[in-house]
């Protein structure tokens, strides 16, 4: 039950269809959940209802939400953010938490998951090492990731660092990551 008390959340995420199940699903669990479907609305709705907790998918559109962390943490820096990512790199996970999020999620993601990673204050020591190296397509694509992140997510620079085609290097990062 939301009450005038209840914190504030911020949901962005391009996918409306994602928002429109996880925003009813966040809101009865106490949150007074403010949604955006792209960075700019995003960045208007932090600064009108300064949130204490955040959501963030990692690629919104054609846009980071690593700026968007950074631009929350700006703004207040004890607010609590969730990156939530469908392609998940160690890059960007490094680089998401470095910015000030607190917690780092692959899709899918349920509410209980990403309300439990809100909350959570430490990390989990007890997590499984993977005992199979990565296979050569998931070291590319992480490398990939690397040298993107390393050019500040600018593409064409990232190509010309790889020695590659700018548009073949973005039809490889379109692609979803290989899973293990």
């Amino acid at each position: 039950m939301i009450t005038p008390d209840s914190p504030q959340l911020l949901l962005v995420d391009d996918d409306v269809t994602f928002c429109k199940v996880l925003k009813p699903a966040l809101e009865k669990r106490n949150f007074q959940v403010s949604v955006a479907n792209d960075v700019k609305t995003g960045i208007a709705l932090a600064e009108q209802t300064e949130p204490e907790y955040a959501v963030i998918d990692l690629r919104i559109g054609h846009d980071s939400g690593l700026e968007l962390v950074k631009k929350l943490i700006s703004l207040d820096g004890n607010t609590r953010i969730v990156m939530l990512t469908g392609f998940a790199s160690i890059a960007t996970a490094v680089e998401a938490i470095k910015l000030g999020a607190i917690h780092y999620l692959t899709k899918p993601a349920n509410a209980d998951e990403i309300v439990s990673a809100l909350y959570k204050n430490e990390g989990d020591a007890s997590v499984a090492i993977n005992e199979t190296p990565l296979s050569v397509k998931r070291l590319e694509w992480e490398h990939l990731q690397t040298v993107l992140m390393q050019h500040d997510g600018n593409i064409s620079a990232a190509a010309r660092a790889l020695n590659m085609h700018r548009r073949t290097l973005q039809r490889k990062l379109d692609k979803r990551p290989v899973k293990e």
